[in-house]
């Protein structure tokens, strides 16, 4: 896959070993895959999801869809900026039209995203074909191309899988924090043989299973690697922080030095300090830590 000249990045992105004792303790040797430092605004899985969308999109407005404080949205929002094409964001929540933007939504309007928000109903059947229709005719844009919520659909899983491929040879548990299952479908038909990926879901929901599988079958059809999920962290919704999460990504920060993005990376090492502490992975085992995005900066 070829990515739009003004999208170029840094691929392979960079695996770093973490010397961290809530891992070796156990035996667990922990590496983390430098996504976010692919683009410095398509970052981590948003700009391999999103690169052969724009490919496919040939010049096309984009259209697609997020809440409040979407990171899909604002990396939509930056490629149509680089690569001079309209965006649209349908946000969900018509309740915010009368509000000031958020600094999320304003550096989407800054980007050139034109903003159209809809309640909260009309959202969740956003992929029935006639709310897609009413939807596209309200903004003016019939003719457009759609990407889904989280960017994840047949294309983007295909960009995904070169994620695993970069990790072959380099772990035996490859695990990322998954929203829609996009980047989890992918990277597991990546990975080599005897390889596992593992996802650990921001938000509880046992759905999400079925919907890797069915982006996989999408995309793929064949063969798909060995994934699981494990779901047990129950954080109560994407945008959803505890004090401990957030006492665990200072902690990590002040260790590594690297800034932790709350939403999902930080979601992502608590989950797998939690599972080492099991007994989960045997000793010896190296599990490698897709670090997916970084921290923008109003929220340093």
């Amino acid at each position: 896959m070829v990515a739009p000249g003004s999208l170029a990045a840094r691929l392979p992105s960079p695996v770093e070993v973490v010397g961290d004792r809530r891992f070796s303790r156990h035996g667990v040797r922990l590496l983390l895959k430098r996504d976010d430092l692919i683009h410095p605004e398509l970052i981590g899985n948003k700009w391999r999801k999103l690169a052969p969308n724009l490919v496919a999109a040939a010049g096309r407005t984009i259209v697609t869809f997020g809440g409040a404080y979407s990171n899909h949205l604002r990396a939509t929002a930056a490629a149509g900026r680089l690569l001079g094409l309209p965006t649209v964001g349908v946000v969900r929540g018509d309740e915010l039209a009368g509000r000031p933007l958020n600094p999320s939504l304003a550096r989407c309007a800054a980007d050139g995203m034109r903003l159209h928000f809809i309640d909260r109903s009309t959202y969740r059947r956003k992929t029935d074909q006639r709310t897609l229709d009413a939807l596209l005719r309200a903004t003016g844009t019939e003719d457009a191309y759609v990407v889904p919520e989280g960017g994840s659909n047949a294309e983007a899983v295909r960009g995904c899988r070169a994620l695993g491929a970069e990790l072959r040879g380099h772990a035996d548990v490859v695990a990322v924090a998954c929203g829609t299952g996009g980047t989890l479908a992918g990277l597991a038909a990546g990975l080599a043989p005897g390889q596992r990926a593992l996802g650990i879901p921001v938000l509880k929901g046992g759905f999400l299973a079925a919907e890797v599988r069915a982006l996989q079958e999408a995309a793929f059809g064949g063969r798909r690697g060995s994934w699981s999920l494990d779901d047990r962290f129950h954080w109560g919704g994407y945008a959803r922080t505890t004090p401990e999460l957030d006492a665990f990504a200072t902690d990590f920060e002040q260790r590594h030095g690297l800034p932790v993005e709350r939403l999902y990376v930080a979601k992502l090492l608590y989950g797998l300090v939690a599972l080492a502490e099991e007994g989960a992975f045997p000793p010896g085992t190296t599990v490698a830590a897709v670090v997916t995005g970084r921290p923008f900066p109003e929220a340093c």
